[in-house]
């Protein structure tokens, strides 16, 4: 089998940032999935399944809400190494694009004091594996590295 294009990124080059991870063409439109990498994979730790699931929680509810974005977010999850997310977006679109809406989720996430969206045994199946303090403290850490972004978080290594 062929390796896919996300087992072709050099991981211990990639530091946390904003990337385009692949664009793909269905029927006559582009769909762009966002690497959204909180973590350096393989020299931080990575993300406790509760505090990934909270941020999934809230990110896809603030996602799905947004006035200007909403009828484009077509996915928002996590990656399976917990270092981070994915966001698929429809339309052809650059990080530049969306990092003012990806730095807005994600101060919203470090600053969110409610019930967390979903966190009921009705709606979710696994409504107790959450943590919002720590989703806040990865809100708000994410939201600040956005705020400095440059090329150096916004592109892939070579």
């Amino acid at each position: 089998m062929e390796k896919i294009t996300s087992f072709t990124i050099d991981h211990l080059r990639l530091l946390p940032g904003l990337y385009v991870s692949r664009k793909d063409r269905v029927g006559a439109e582009i769909v762009t999935t966002f690497d959204l990498r909180l973590t350096r994979p393989n020299f931080e730790p990575v993300m406790n399944t509760a505090e990934v699931h909270t941020i999934e929680h809230l990110a896809a509810t603030y996602l799905r809400n947004d006035p200007l974005w909403k009828d484009r977010v077509l996915y928002f999850g996590p990656m399976g190494c917990r270092t981070g997310f994915y966001l698929l977006m429809a339309g052809d679109l650059s990080p530049r694009d969306v990092l003012d809406l990806v730095r807005n989720c994600f101060a919203f996430i470090g600053s969110y004091q409610a019930e967390v969206p979903g966190a009921c045994a009705r709606d979710c199946g696994n409504y107790l594996d959450m943590n919002l303090p720590m989703a806040n403290y990865w809100g708000k850490k994410y939201a600040a590295l956005l705020e400095t972004a440059d090329d150096s978080i916004l592109v892939y290594p070579e």
